[in-house]
């Protein structure tokens, strides 16, 4: 097996919101602005005092410390989610950002010709999630100078009622209003859409779909509502105030996405994302691809050298741990290789592109077929996995089954 690649993504928690939605169980702390400031420096912390491996820096840039030598990370990809990161104000995101970039540098794209004398342009994925409300277009500028390219909008729907049960914030208009501003600062736009909501039609969920496309966005996420524990929408649910949408308008939601996006120029790379050629999500395609990724922030998740450790969820514990000098780190997961190996094929199998045999030979040292041959086998009878011998992949069938499908592999 090839030894682990050093990571070359980062993600960085922001747990900041207005206010906490019914149906939301994100890491986040609503109410409590107070605190912003005394996160930025417990992330400060936190990033300062990792476990630094010098031989595992891509780069051999490096920048003289009172504290000696450190490494200077070169990244494809940065994502800043939450939460709410736009929820910062301009000097805090700024603040952030500056704390990001002393540990890490961006990939670059090669230069032009010498004769053009342009400067290499910056090449990596720089992904911040932000709430419409708060795109000012001091904000959209702000951003765009500090060196974002990618604005992930936590839109949900373009119906005023489906907005209204979410308990979002914000209108439909609102979004119109704010995409064709946000275009002048950035060209890869992405917006979160939510279907299966209670009293939501098929009709209307189309109609939400065909929004986003006339916008001119160029991702879109789609997520079906679950209801998860501990949630207020859970807790109307089981008092009987929300009835969940049954399995055939889901489905039928689900199928929606699928046809009208393609029908628009979109590709489905993932089970729940759609992208224009070109503007898929590096970031996230790092994560289904098995890759290597630092984390930081309450609930942040990291995987380096096969190791899988996740930050302590609770805001207020993360600032208490840091103040003490102790680590966030509250999980540790490390996989043997075998399971190793079936985590790849989980997540492998998210993607429409699916898992080629060979590359999994290479990245694994396991046969695929000797690991889930009986897997295989039986959801390629049952028509949920395509296999052309070569690679495997869920069909369109089983996207609607996923969760199922993988489930025999692990």
């Amino acid at each position: 097996m090839p030894p682990f690649a050093p990571p070359r993504s980062v993600y960085v928690h922001v747990p900041f919101c207005r206010h906490r939605c019914g149906y939301c169980d994100f890491t986040l702390i609503a109410g409590r602005d107070d605190l912003r400031d005394a996160y930025l420096d417990a992330l400060e912390r936190e990033i300062e005092n990792a476990g630094w491996d010098e031989s595992a820096s891509p780069t051999s840039e490096r920048r003289g410390r009172t504290c000696g030598l450190v490494p200077l990370y070169e990244l494809d990809t940065l994502f800043f989610g939450g939460g709410t990161p736009s929820h910062l104000t301009g000097l805090q995101l700024a603040r952030l950002f500056a704390i990001v970039r002393r540990r890490f540098t961006f990939s670059r794209e090669k230069k032009e010709p010498a004769g053009l004398r342009r400067a290499a342009r910056q090449h990596a994925e720089v992904s911040l999630e932000a709430n419409p409300l708060d795109l000012t277009d001091e904000m959209l500028a702000q951003l765009a100078e500090l060196g974002m390219n990618r604005l992930s909008i936590g839109v949900q729907s373009f119906n005023a009622d489906t907005l209204r049960l979410l308990e979002r914030d914000h209108s439909p208009e609102d979004v119109r209003l704010l995409i064709p501003r946000a275009k002048r600062w950035f060209d890869n736009l992405s917006v979160d859409l939510i279907f299966g909501v209670p009293g939501q039609s098929l009709r209307s969920w189309h109609e939400t779909i065909q929004e986003a496309i006339d916008l001119g966005v160029t991702h879109v996420s789609t997520y079906g509502l679950t209801f998860e524990p501990g949630t207020a929408f859970t807790t109307r649910r089981n008092r009987g105030e929300l009835q969940p949408v049954n399995e055939e308008l889901e489905r039928a939601q689900y199928a929606a996405a699928m046809d009208d996006l393609a029908a628009a120029g979109f590709e489905q790379y993932e089970i729940s994302n759609f992208a224009r050629p070109g503007f898929a999500c590096r970031h996230n395609l790092n994560y289904w691809r098995g890759g290597s990724y630092f984390g930081f922030g309450p609930g942040a998740a990291r995987h380096i050298n096969g190791r899988r450790e996740t930050n302590i969820r609770s805001t207020l514990g993360y600032l208490a741990r840091l103040s003490r000098g102790v680590s966030p780190t509250f999980e540790v997961d490390a996989l043997d290789a075998k399971g190793r190996a079936r985590e790849r094929i989980f997540l492998a199998l998210r993607m429409n592109a699916g898992l080629s045999r060979a590359e999994f030979r290479l990245q694994t040292g396991f046969d695929l077929d000797e690991l889930g041959g009986s897997a295989i086998k039986k959801h390629r009878a049952s028509g949920w996995l395509e296999d052309d011998g070569e690679r495997i992949r869920l069909s369109r069938a089983g996207r609607f089954l996923a969760d199922r499908v993988v489930a025999d592999f692990l």
